[in-house]
Protein backbone atom coordinates (compact mmCIF):
# COMPACT_ATOMS: atom_id res chain seq x y z
CA UNK A 1 0.00 0.00 0.00
CA UNK A 2 1.61 3.14 -1.38
CA UNK A 3 1.38 6.51 1.10
CA UNK A 4 2.28 9.65 0.53
CA UNK A 5 2.62 12.33 3.60
CA UNK A 6 3.40 15.71 2.83
CA UNK A 7 4.83 18.89 4.26
CA UNK A 8 6.09 22.12 3.79
CA UNK A 9 3.36 24.60 2.63
CA UNK A 10 2.25 28.02 4.59
CA UNK A 11 2.33 31.69 3.32
CA UNK A 12 5.22 33.93 2.16
CA UNK A 13 5.45 37.63 0.30
CA UNK A 14 6.09 37.46 -3.06
CA UNK A 15 9.57 36.84 -4.45
CA UNK A 16 9.80 34.26 -1.07
CA UNK A 17 10.85 30.49 -1.11
CA UNK A 18 9.39 27.38 0.20
CA UNK A 19 10.15 23.88 0.15
CA UNK A 20 7.69 20.96 0.16
CA UNK A 21 8.89 17.45 1.44
CA UNK A 22 6.85 14.26 -0.16
CA UNK A 23 7.65 10.89 2.16
CA UNK A 24 6.86 8.10 0.74
CA UNK A 25 6.11 4.67 2.02
CA UNK A 26 5.10 1.40 -0.22
CA UNK A 27 6.42 1.87 -3.26
CA UNK A 28 8.20 -1.31 -3.82
CA UNK A 29 8.57 -0.73 -7.55
CA UNK A 30 11.46 1.59 -8.45
CA UNK A 31 10.37 2.73 -11.90
CA UNK A 32 8.11 4.78 -9.99
CA UNK A 33 7.09 8.78 -11.24
CA UNK A 34 6.19 11.31 -8.31
CA UNK A 35 5.24 14.69 -9.32
CA UNK A 36 3.35 17.50 -7.71
CA UNK A 37 0.30 19.32 -8.98
CA UNK A 38 -1.55 22.48 -7.44
CA UNK A 39 -5.21 23.03 -8.06
CA UNK A 40 -7.16 26.04 -6.97
CA UNK A 41 -11.37 26.23 -5.84
CA UNK A 42 -13.04 25.89 -8.61
CA UNK A 43 -10.42 25.87 -11.61
CA UNK A 44 -8.85 22.47 -13.10
CA UNK A 45 -5.79 20.44 -11.43
CA UNK A 46 -2.42 21.62 -13.25
CA UNK A 47 0.79 20.06 -13.42
CA UNK A 48 3.63 21.84 -11.70
CA UNK A 49 6.39 19.14 -11.55
CA UNK A 50 7.75 15.14 -11.32
CA UNK A 51 10.49 13.56 -11.26
CA UNK A 52 11.62 9.67 -12.14
CA UNK A 53 12.93 6.97 -11.15
CA UNK A 54 16.44 7.81 -13.21
CA UNK A 55 16.24 10.80 -11.74
CA UNK A 56 14.97 13.04 -15.03
CA UNK A 57 12.57 16.09 -14.10
CA UNK A 58 9.47 17.60 -16.17
CA UNK A 59 8.01 21.20 -15.21
CA UNK A 60 5.29 23.40 -16.51
CA UNK A 61 6.76 25.94 -18.30
CA UNK A 62 5.06 28.02 -15.52
CA UNK A 63 7.56 26.96 -12.83
CA UNK A 64 10.30 26.28 -15.22
CA UNK A 65 13.65 28.13 -14.09
CA UNK A 66 11.66 28.53 -10.32
CA UNK A 67 10.55 25.54 -8.95
CA UNK A 68 13.18 22.51 -8.85
CA UNK A 69 11.97 18.77 -7.78
CA UNK A 70 14.53 16.24 -6.60
CA UNK A 71 14.45 12.91 -4.65
CA UNK A 72 16.55 11.32 -1.59
CA UNK A 73 16.61 7.49 -2.62
CA UNK A 74 18.17 6.76 1.34
CA UNK A 75 14.79 7.94 2.96
CA UNK A 76 12.43 7.93 -0.28
CA UNK A 77 11.07 11.29 -0.10
CA UNK A 78 10.78 13.92 -3.04
CA UNK A 79 11.31 17.74 -2.98
CA UNK A 80 9.72 20.86 -4.63
CA UNK A 81 11.86 23.71 -3.63
CA UNK A 82 10.18 26.80 -5.01
CA UNK A 83 11.62 30.43 -4.98
CA UNK A 84 10.38 33.85 -6.23
CA UNK A 85 6.81 32.66 -5.98
CA UNK A 86 4.26 34.54 -7.20
CA UNK A 87 0.45 35.23 -6.40
CA UNK A 88 -0.56 33.10 -8.85
CA UNK A 89 1.45 30.24 -7.54
CA UNK A 90 -1.42 30.25 -4.62
CA UNK A 91 -3.22 26.89 -4.31
CA UNK A 92 -3.22 23.35 -2.47
CA UNK A 93 -0.09 21.26 -3.50
CA UNK A 94 -0.40 17.42 -4.11
CA UNK A 95 2.23 14.98 -4.18
CA UNK A 96 1.52 12.12 -6.32
CA UNK A 97 2.73 9.08 -7.37
CA UNK A 98 2.45 6.75 -10.91
CA UNK A 99 3.59 3.29 -11.01
CA UNK A 100 6.25 3.79 -14.15
CA UNK A 101 8.70 6.47 -15.22
CA UNK A 102 6.56 6.79 -18.32
CA UNK A 103 3.77 8.67 -16.88
CA UNK A 104 6.49 11.34 -16.11
CA UNK A 105 6.34 12.13 -19.82
CA UNK A 106 2.90 12.27 -20.29
CA UNK A 107 2.25 14.05 -17.11
CA UNK A 108 -1.25 13.63 -16.65
CA UNK A 109 -2.94 13.87 -13.64
CA UNK A 110 -5.13 10.63 -14.45
CA UNK A 111 -1.74 8.54 -14.62
CA UNK A 112 -1.45 9.28 -10.93
CA UNK A 113 -2.63 6.19 -8.96
CA UNK A 114 -1.98 7.72 -5.10
CA UNK A 115 -2.05 10.69 -3.81
CA UNK A 116 -0.93 13.09 -0.74
CA UNK A 117 -3.25 14.94 1.77
CA UNK A 118 -2.52 18.31 -0.07
CA UNK A 119 -0.62 21.28 1.83
CA UNK A 120 -1.86 24.77 1.35
CA UNK A 121 0.48 27.51 -0.27
CA UNK A 122 -0.40 31.02 -0.33
CA UNK A 123 1.54 33.90 -1.38
CA UNK A 124 0.39 37.64 -1.18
Amino acid sequence: HVQLVESGGGSVQAGGSLRLSCAASGITDSTYCVGWFRQVTGKEREVVAAIDSDGSTYYADSVKGRFFISKDNANDTRYLQMNDLRPEDTAMYYCAAAPSSRFCVRFESSDFLFWSQGTQVTVS
